[in-house]
């Protein structure tokens, strides 16, 4: 399975594909924006992503994906340091599958991860 890392932040990157690598998953590709996203979807099974972003940001690279039928059914966790309650509904809405708020623990990342392949 091919997981996608999307952050402007090469050390956020790293840190989330560490992660997934501490947790067993091994095929991890990483964009630095939601264009660079778009052109890397091939063979993807899930996608975390980052909200604010240049070039094309989170939230309309999941609308994006999510108006592909091929895509559409691919699992999103949004990854982003944008907490409030309104943002979280707003990501929802566009098709984020899952949440996760900036700084999160390992723990938390494998148990959304896994949570998403069941």
């Amino acid at each position: 399975m091919r997981i996608l890392v999307v952050d402007d932040s090469t050390t956020m990157r790293r840190i989330i594909s560490n992660s997934l690598r501490a947790v067993g998953y091994e095929d991890i590709v990483e964009a630095g924006d939601g264009q660079q996203a778009l052109e890397t979807l091939e063979g993807v099974s899930m996608m975390l992503t980052d909200w604010n972003m240049p070039n094309m940001d989170g939230l309309t690279l999941v609308k994006t994906v999510r108006a592909n039928p091929a895509l559409a059914g691919m699992p999103i966790i949004m990854v982003t340091s944008e907490g409030a309650r309104d943002e979280v509904m707003e990501a929802l809405a566009a098709g984020v599958n899952d949440y996760i708020v900036k700084p999160f623990t390992k723990d938390v990342l494998a148990e959304k991860v896994k949570g998403m392949l069941k």
